[in-house]
């Protein structure tokens, strides 16, 4: 009974031995499983943040954005080049007409030489002359004309091969425009594309994730407008110092106090100056924010010029074209249009631009806001020149 009881142990033991992979087996199944389980959950968290949908959003409009102001660019060259082309066209047809009015009284006077005899053989001539010096007068009067007249040819023809071979260039490098313009196009298209994607994204937000991108975008706003309130502070407090200064200085504490502020003040604030006291500045810039103002609410559209929507730089030419200033259609032509001052020295109707790269502008109307097209999908409206931080802004350009 003994043995009969002992014999299940290595039986039991082989039973274990063999049984023993296929439990490991099940509990690394097991673990398998809760490991997918637990990679699994966090795929459904896998989907961006609110936060990391609204920063790809935010970036690929600035993308878009950039592109739609190299595309401005490639267009106005290319608009420009077509009109050279137009003249050189026009050049060729005008020299080709008093080429074949050239031909014409060539054929003219070959029939006349045939019909004379100016044609015929020397010897010829000569006897049929009616003396001598008729024969050399003829000749000589013949070679004149002859040479005056094929020199004319061959001008005609070296003028028509001169202006051929511009509007050869001409049309080469409007094609090479064109190319350029389209690749921007495509490029365009591709960024719009990207916004689809990133616009569905947003689409996918649940109601809380939707609350919460609110908050985050109305905390922003706050935060913008505190910004432009210290600027509109600091402003009214120089203003008034300023306005302080000037009324209590006599003539020489003036010279002297004109003299100070040359020596302290900083070179973007000094250029400043000059058209700050300019009162027509004044007059067109008031134009310029009556026009912009009677734009809010048109949407952003890229590459538009008005009347029914805007892109920023579109918005800015529009505006200083009705105050009687003509302004470069891109960002980064603008910038360079005029003369730039500090931001704390900011009036209104200048040109607020924003990023390394210069792709964004907006007019300033004064307390530390601005009217500007601000993006694909939004509107022409007022807000705070930090709506997109501090360290967005640029450069300030006073353009009149």
């Amino acid at each position: 009974m003994a043995s009969q009881h002992r014999k299940p142990r290595p039986a039991g033991t082989r039973v274990a031995g063999i049984r023993t992979p296929a439990l490991a087996t099940a509990a690394l199944t097991s673990v398998a499983l809760l490991s997918q389980t637990a990679t699994a959950a966090p795929s459904t968290d896998d989907k961006p943040s609110v936060e990391e949908v609204e920063k790809k959003v935010d970036d690929l409009y600035r993308q878009a954005e950039s592109a739609t102001e190299k595309y401005n660019a490639a267009k106005e060259k290319a608009t420009k080049q077509r009109k050279q082309v137009d003249t050189l066209l026009d050049d060729v047809a005008q020299r080709a007409q008093k080429l074949n009015e050239a031909r014409e009284e060539l054929g003219s006077y070959a029939a006349a030489q045939y019909r004379t005899g100016a044609s015929a053989p020397d010897t010829a001539t000569f006897l049929l002359a009616d003396s001598p010096q008729d024969y050399f007068d003829q000749t000589q009067l013949m070679g004149r004309v002859t040479e005056r007249q094929k020199g004319a040819v061959d001008d005609y023809f070296a003028d028509q091969a001169e202006t051929m071979k511009k509007r050869q260039e001409a049309s080469q490098s409007l094609r090479t425009l064109t190319d350029s313009q389209n690749d921007l196009k495509t490029a365009k298209a591709t960024v719009q594309k990207k916004l689809g994607s990133a616009r569905a994204l947003l689409s996918q937000l649940t109601a809380e994730e939707k609350a919460r991108l609110a908050a985050i975008e109305e905390q922003k706003r706050q935060e913008a407008a505190r910004k432009a309130a210290e600027l509109a502070e600091q402003q009214r407090v120089a203003a008034k110092a300023a306005a302080a200064q000037q009324g209590s200085g006599d003539s020489a504490g003036a010279t002297g106090s004109t003299s100070t502020d040359t020596s302290s003040s900083s070179p973007s604030t000094a250029p400043s100056a000059s058209p700050a006291t300019d009162p027509s500045y004044g007059t067109k810039a008031e134009k310029a924010l009556a026009f912009a103002r009677a734009q809010i609410g048109k949407p952003y559209v890229w590459g538009a010029t008005g009347p029914d929507s805007y892109d920023c730089s579109g918005l800015t030419q529009a505006a200083w074209k009705a105050a009687g200033v003509s302004l470069p259609r891109v960002t980064y032509d603008q910038v360079n249009a005029g003369t730039t001052v500090s931001l704390s020295a900011a009036q209104p109707g200048d040109l607020v631009f924003f990023y390394a790269d210069i792709t964004h502008v907006g007019i300033y109307i004064g307390n530390g806001m601005m009217i500007h097209a601000p993006k694909p999908g939004a509107y022409v409206r007022e807000e705070s020149i930090y709506y997109d931080e501090e360290s967005s802004i640029h450069s300030v350009v006073r353009p009149a």
